[in-house]
């Protein structure tokens, strides 16, 4: 149903603190989730399926391509990056979209 503070009704800080569940994988499950500007729906077995079959898998299946690619062409290790002029560049390009999401997530407006 949906969440009330007032009627008891949902999964507040304190009691999400108390499951046990990593904060991490409430953090996932909270963006993931969360509506652009109408209420959303939390369920326990949805909260489940995502963590298993969008966090776990798709993350799991993104390490081991990775683990299995730098086997493949680099003899199992890690080369040492050189940064090139356009590297360097791009990542600093990331870095400030990085802050400004970050920012825009700081301003959004929740609503009880």
């Amino acid at each position: 149903g949906k969440f009330s503070k007032s009627r008891g009704v949902g999964v507040f800080g304190d009691m999400a603190k108390d499951t046990g569940i990593p904060a991490d994988i409430w953090r996932f499950y909270l963006l993931y989730l969360r509506p652009e500007g109408q209420d959303s729906a939390f369920s326990w077995s949805d909260l489940m399926l995502k963590n298993n079959s969008e966090l776990l898998n798709n993350l799991g299946n993104f390490i081991n391509r990775a683990g299995m690619f730098v086997c493949k062409f680099f003899g199992g290790t890690v080369p040492n990056m050189v940064l090139t002029l356009d590297d360097k560049r791009l990542l600093a390009r990331v870095t400030l979209e990085l802050r400004q999401y970050h920012q825009l997530l700081e301003k959004v407006r929740w609503v009880a």
